[in-house]
């Protein structure tokens, strides 16, 4: 049994995601579509056609909205995480997740065919802290909610920096490692505030990172994210 959710980590109100086409022109502002070998207007295409298709509410409500998202085949962690802000200071990647790039969907997601595409309704995933990662997994599925891969847990806080807070951060266990023997590895990405200390370095203090617990292990301040599910724009 898990214990009862604290005050620190009940669900808050979040802000809603933007339209398709604000969001896009924020990750071509980044240079999102050049990491991922995308021409801007093509980035542009995508977010109208979502727009005209309607698919930017998502079912079931969660913000009212959908995230554009890029395919972590074609913008790996590594290069999203450092365009992530906080109080000026630049997001990045714990030293000992210096693997974090093979941290793939598990195997029961399926992603669009697409460089491109929708996150429906995302949830920070509040009412699950301080359940572990192995305990917030079938509570997502018995609740027919898709788990956040770390790509999109990036994306998010990247068009909207308030879902990420203290007391208020959130794993992203849709994204796992797998060993050479075919068994996961016990680590679960997250995405947290630093709080300078240790190998982060004082410099980092407030800054957006992104790190790792164990599978096993109970968070008080760690929702879990998830989503009502991926689509295209049509």
């Amino acid at each position: 049994m898990h214990a009862s959710t604290p005050a620190a980590a009940r669900p808050t109100a979040l802000p809603a995601l933007p339209a398709p086409r604000t969001q896009a022109a924020l990750l071509i502002e980044h240079g999102v579509h050049i990491i991922a070998g995308l021409t801007a207007a093509e980035l542009y295409a995508f977010a109208e056609a979502a727009e005209a298709a309607g698919t930017a509410a998502a079912p079931g409500g969660g913000l009212g909205g959908a995230l554009l998202a890029v395919h972590p085949d074609r913008a790996p962690a590594s290069a999203l995480a450092p365009l992530l802000r906080r109080e000026g200071t630049p997001g990045f990647v714990v030293t000992d997740m210096q693997d974090v790039d093979r941290f793939a969907p598990l195997d029961t997601l399926a992603l669009p065919d697409a460089p491109l595409y929708l996150v429906t309704g995302p949830e920070r995933g509040d009412e699950l802290a301080n359940r572990s990662p192995n305990e917030a997994l079938p509570a997502l599925a018995a609740r027919e909610r898709t788990p956040l891969l770390l790509t999109e847990g990036i994306h998010w806080v990247l068009q909207q920096p308030a879902v990420l807070a203290r007391n208020h951060c959130f794993m992203t266990i849709g994204s796992r490692l797998r060993k050479a023997d075919g068994a996961l590895d016990a680590r679960t990405p997250a995405v947290w505030i630093s709080n300078g200390t240790g190998r982060d370095g004082r410099e980092r203090r407030n800054a957006p990172k992104v790190g790792w617990c164990w599978a096993g292990n109970r968070h008080t301040w760690l929702g879990f994210a998830s989503a009502t599910g991926r689509r295209g724009a049509n």
